[in-house]
This record gives C-alpha cells, structure tokens and sequence, in this order.
C-alpha cells in the first residue's frame, strides 16, 4: 500500500488492490470459520441470548455478504494466472 501511493501506476495500484483482496478473503473465511467454532466447542448453550455470542457468526456472515469474496477471488486469480488487473475503480 506505501509503495502504490508513492508512484501510483497501474501495476502498483494492481498489486495493491490484489494485496487488499487476498487480506479479505483470508479475514472473512477465518471469521466464519471461528464463528462456526465457537458454537461446535461451546455446545447449544452458546446460543442463549444472554451470552450474545450468536452475534459473532452473524456479524462475520454479514461482513461476508456486504462484500462477497466470490468476487475478490475472482479477480485474483484472474491477475495471478493472466497477469490481468483487477478493476481500478474501488470495486475490489
């Protein structure tokens, strides 16, 4: 990120851009992961409102479906693979 907005060129600001994606893709599959965790270590009760553990799921899966990672992986794997850049419009 410090060296694209030093001499932002289309290839930093691709690096940047796929560096950004890969640290959300990896930030949303953990928080589901962990999410879902909770609930298999802390068994049923884990679910009571007085805990209000539930919301850590629910949070992690909006957060998900705001910004889908469906898209974001795409993107990478298309600049990985084909070298070719993702959108440079803030859409990543």
């Amino acid at each position: 990120m410090d060296a694209a907005r030093a001499d932002l060129t289309d290839d930093f600001a691709a690096e940047a851009s796929i560096a950004v994606a890969a640290a959300k893709v990896t930030a949303a599959e953990a928080a589901l992961e962990v999410g879902s965790a909770l609930f298999e270590v802390s068994g049923t009760r884990s679910a009571l409102d007085s805990l209000g553990l539930h919301r850590h799921g629910r949070d992690a899966r909006t957060h998900t479906l705001h910004d889908p990672a469906r898209w974001k992986i795409q993107h990478i794997g298309r600049y990985l693979l084909n070298g070719t850049r993702p959108p440079r419009h803030g859409l990543l």
